[in-house]
């Protein structure tokens, strides 16, 4: 069951890690419509930093010669499995960064599909369910995925506005609910790097009620959006190298977003923590950047120390609820598709140059 479908899908590629910042127009096949598949027309794709990481190499090299990244998809659904029964012809649907996994397995059936040994990434991946296709992201005109890997949009959140929420959004929401809770009236919550993700994480626990809520960075020229977001302090490390002294035993959760491992050093972080506390890391720089912590500062306190991927369906959900119903958006800047306008968001995020998200636009003009 579909509306008019083309045979082949358009998009915006990168040739290789040498012309990261270089992206051309290309036609490619999509992966094979299989009955619990839904194919989505692309009206909006967030732009997040694990698309430069790859398209540069930074994880490894690239799995296709036109690799077509973007994992923040907001569309309208145009083509409609025999086996689907979660969406219908004309929902508008947003995905994030996982298409497929095996749907049988204990974490899949206990939604963590997230964790899946055989998850299928949104774009360059092999999905063993389609002939081993690569697969395409959202820099496109279409995408086709597995259904249960698209959420549904709520009408009163614009599309815009929910992109960033699939992927960036999602990430720092799952460990901030699973390891500190639903209701974080009674909870001090750490921040660690106002960026993309950490902006985000701010807004969450906001909304989540924190009893109070620190942003962390090296220096203090993000204090006034911090706080604009929904912090109640910054603390700037580097300007204040023995902050750790000063708030010993305060913090119940921190979660690091920090888009950099160089240097790192989380024995501050853990000191802080409360008995019991928790210290879950978000980030992921270059697989050749370490991060660096003691055991003592664990031993100290008891502390834990995790780290969280993406978050289930199930959270997606949730998550853009809560920003429906609080009236939220993450701070995003717009820029309508075109090779020129993906080289543009690329070369920034690659320089930190982003207040905090960018959505790329306009896909009708680009795909018509």
């Amino acid at each position: 069951m579909s509306n008019s479908v083309p045979a082949q899908f358009s998009g915006f590629a990168a040739y290789g890690p040498e012309t990261w910042n270089e992206t051309h127009l290309v036609h490619y096949e999509p992966k094979k419509f299989l009955p619990e598949d839904i194919t989505i027309k692309i009206k909006a794709c967030g732009v997040c930093g694990s698309d430069c990481h790859q398209i540069k190499g930074n994880w490894g090299p690239h799995p296709r010669s036109d690799l077509v990244v973007g994992h923040e998809i907001i569309g309208e659904v145009v083509e409609v499995g025999s086996a689907v029964t979660k969406h219908k012809l004309g929902d508008i649907v947003g995905v994030g960064a996982q298409s497929n996994s095996c749907g049988e397995c204990d974490r899949c059936l206990s939604n963590n599909e997230q964790y899946c040994p055989k998850h299928v990434f949104t774009y360059g991946t092999v999905d063993f369910k389609a002939d081993n296709y690569v697969t395409q992201g959202g820099y496109a005109s279409h995408i086709r995925l597995n259904a249960h890997y698209a959420a549904s949009i709520p009408t009163n959140l614009d599309i815009n506005a929910a992109a960033p929420l699939l992927c960036g959004g999602l990430t720092v929401y799952s460990p901030i609910v699973r390891n500190a809770g639903y209701d974080l009236s009674n909870k001090t919550i750490g921040i660690v790097g106002i960026g993309g993700l950490g902006s985000m994480a701010i807004q969450i626990a906001k909304a989540l009620g924190a009893k109070k809520i620190y942003a962390f960075s090296r220096s203090d020229t993000k204090k006034a959006d911090a706080l604009g977001l929904g912090a109640d302090e910054l603390i700037a490390t580097k300007e204040k190298p023995f902050w750790f002294k000063e708030h010993f035993n305060e913090f119940d959760f921190i979660l690091n977003c920090a888009n950099s491992g160089k240097g790192a050093n989380l024995d501050p972080y853990i000191l802080v923590l409360k008995l019991s506390g928790i210290f879950v890391n978000v980030s992921a720089p270059p697989v050749n950047e370490k991060l660096q912590f003691s055991a003592f500062p664990m031993i100290s306190n008891g502390g834990t120390v995790k780290a969280s991927a993406i978050g289930s369906m199930k959270e997606a959900d949730e998550l853009l609820k809560l920003f429906a119903d609080k009236g939220l958006s993450p701070w995003i800047e717009k820029i309508p598709i075109s090779a020129k306008g993906v080289n543009q968001v690329l070369t920034r995020i690659n320089d930190s140059n982003v207040r905090y998200r960018f959505v790329l636009t306009d896909f009708e003009n680009a795909f018509n």
